[in-house]
């Protein structure tokens, strides 16, 4: 879901094409009209800023236009974006927000929120660090193209406009990623060889094996076969002749200069102001107060927890050997493995629509938008998790999916399958995000808002409703179950041990493994995440444990009144926020229901 939340987050990026004069536009929005007039201009003129100047992000959201362009990627960007973050929040603080309604303030006080913390973050390097083996220009670009429309001519030209313009992009990154090996800003060294993998993959000797040219292997009929023709054409003379060139021209610059250059130690804080760079990635994660050494302290007691839970599942089943030949069993039996791919996906289907009825139970609101399940580009399968939610879009007509990883098929077992699927799916980051989507009257930027501790402590908090829903029948798919709740608590631990408290990789390692039955490949491509971007992966649990509480906490308040699926509409019908306004949101609803009102006004119902 990483994917997901990099684009939420980045939201407030902006291009350094803007004019100079761009800050009068947030300027001119607050400068007449009543405080609510003024705040709903500001938002207004600010989307279609942002829109217009990343338009890799309108594509993903469906915001008309932009299809065809790519945003700046060059260093001149770095600096225009601070200025610009610094233009939106003077702009803000010039609303006299005591005078907005509950609902224009909660707006108000979440795009100051937004705007402030990013521009916090520009106190660090992060921009100079555009690429590691999780993420980069060419992954994101070959992502975009695969989910960009195909339905018309006009659609396919707007694909070949952005591959005609992609080999400026490579261009523009070797610039900055030279002021990151200036500033020692770098990622590490022992990751290098999976970015070269990618990029090599990105260049195969037949044009058309490239993942550039994937849109056009399967055109839809209603494309003439002389358009579908003259546009394959073009698109081979355009990957061949531009793009090729490019990448080979930046593969040799990061062979020459950039890999030898990796920093050898895995700690943040071992980069520069890293103690307080992994801090801020902690309170932007997490949106919380924590320090690394609370969470790592709330990760211990979520471990040993667990450690009882999964034990007594050993027991129900008779194993005879301990937890650690438990783990080893479930991860190596063969019976616990698909034969082939294919029935792989077909039982992640089998298990979506056996989850779908079952949602009413625990749901008064359920989206309109429909979800697939398809299997995960090969591409990006070799470093990914087991699975991966990609949101759709009504407005350009693509369903949201769950793509499910079948790289190395006798690596994913089937104990697991039940608890992915409700985590990416539903009632997971689908059920969640689609929501989100369709609730008209929040401003877009709350549509499309992507607190992670929400987002991805919602999808934990989901996989523990499958007992409700008649799931987890199966001990072994229970087992699975919990010990997926137990590598987020595991998170905790390793990721705060590695970037405030000197562990090492190998410690992290073991730690995990003596843990969880995941798999080996699996628990290093799992550390390997965690240094790669560091704080991130502590959302998950923080955010569940925060959604389990509010439960608990509604639950004992009401009593007998205490309704699950009107918990679950105030807990969602907001899209993403906050924890703690999530909880002031959720505090308000008790008091409120506890005096027999039916909800708090900030909620919205509107589909």
């Amino acid at each position: 879901m990483k994917l997901i939340s990099l684009i939420a987050l980045t939201v407030l990026v902006v291009s350094a094409s803007a004019s100079a004069k761009d800050c009068q536009i947030f300027e001119k929005a607050v400068s007449r009209g009543s405080e609510s007039q003024k705040l709903k201009t500001f938002l207004d003129v600010q989307w279609k800023y942002l829109m217009t100047e990343y338009p890799e992000y309108a594509s993903w959201v469906g915001y008309p236009g932009q299809d065809d362009r790519w945003s700046d990627h060059s260093l001149k960007r770095i600096a225009r974006e601070k200025k610009m973050l610094q233009c939106e929040v003077n702009a803000l603080k010039k609303i006299k927000a005591a005078k907005l309604p509950a609902k224009e303030r909660l707006n108000y006080d979440l795009a100051l929120r937004r705007s402030t913390l990013y521009l916090e973050s520009k106190r660090f390097k992060e921009d100079l660090m555009p690429i590691n083996h999780l993420e980069g220009f060419y992954i994101e670009a070959i992502q975009l193209l695969n989910m960009m429309p195909r339905s018309s001519v006009k659609a396919y030209e707007n694909i070949l406009s952005r591959l005609d313009k992609f080999a400026k992009i490579p261009k523009d990154t070797v610039e900055v990623l030279r002021e990151g090996v200036k500033h020692k800003v770098m990622p590490v060294k022992a990751f290098m060889p999976f970015i070269r993998q990618q990029l090599t993959a990105l260049t195969p000797k037949n044009v058309e094996d490239s993942p550039f040219f994937t849109p056009f292997k399967e055109m839809p009929p209603a494309i003439s076969t002389e358009d579908q023709e003259r546009m394959k054409k073009l698109a081979k003379e355009i990957i061949s002749q531009k793009i090729y060139p490019s990448l080979t021209e930046f593969l040799s610059f990061f062979d020459k200069e950039y890999a030898p250059r990796g920093r050898e130690n895995i700690a943040w804080s071992d980069l520069p102001d890293g103690k307080a760079w992994y801090a801020h990635f902690v309170k932007r994660s997490t949106t919380t107060n924590l320090t690394p050494d609370e969470i790592h302290e709330i990760g211990l007691r979520e471990v040993e927890r667990l450690t009882k839970e999964m034990d007594n599942i050993r027991k129900e089943v008779k194993f005879k050997g301990d937890l650690k030949a438990f783990n080893k069993y479930l991860r190596t039996d063969k019976r616990f493995f698909f034969k082939n791919k294919e029935d792989l996906i077909a039982g992640y289907r089998d298990i979506a629509k056996r989850i779908d009825p079952e949602l009413t139970k625990l749901f008064k609101t359920l989206p309109r938008m429909p979800y697939g399940i398809r299997e995960m580009p090969e591409d990006y399968a070799k470093t990914a998790p087991g699975a991966h939610y990609i949101s759709g879009s009504l407005e350009t007509g693509r369903a949201g999916y769950f793509e499910a990883n079948t790289y190395n098929v006798f690596k994913r077992p089937k104990w697991e399958m039940e608890t992915l699927v409700m985590h990416e799916a539903v009632p997971g980051h689908h059920l969640q995000i689609a929501l989100a989507k369709e609730m008209k009257d929040l401003p877009e930027f709350r549509r499309n808002a992507g607190f992670t501790a929400y987002v991805e402590g919602w999808g934990l908090y989901a996989e523990t409703l499958g007992k409700e829903m008649g799931f987890f029948k199966d001990p072994y798919s229970y087992y699975g179950h919990l010990s997926w709740q137990m590598v987020r608590a595991i998170r905790l631990v390793v990721d705060t041990g590695m970037h405030a408290k000197g562990w090492s990789k190998e410690k992290a390692v073991a730690y995990f493994r003596e843990h969880t039955p995941v798999a080996e490949d699996e628990i290093e491509s799992e550390i390997n995440r965690y240094i790669t971007w560091p704080g991130q992966a502590l959302a998950y649990k923080i955010g569940k444990l925060k959604f389990a509480e509010l439960r608990e906490k509604a639950s004992n308040a009401l009593g007998e009144q205490f309704d699950i699926r009107e918990f679950h509409d105030q807990v969602l019908l907001n899209g993403a926020l906050p924890l703690d306004v999530l909880e002031k949101n959720i505090d308000a609803w008790i008091r409120q229901a506890a005096k027999g009102k039916p909800r708090v006004d900030s909620v919205s119902k509107t589909l």
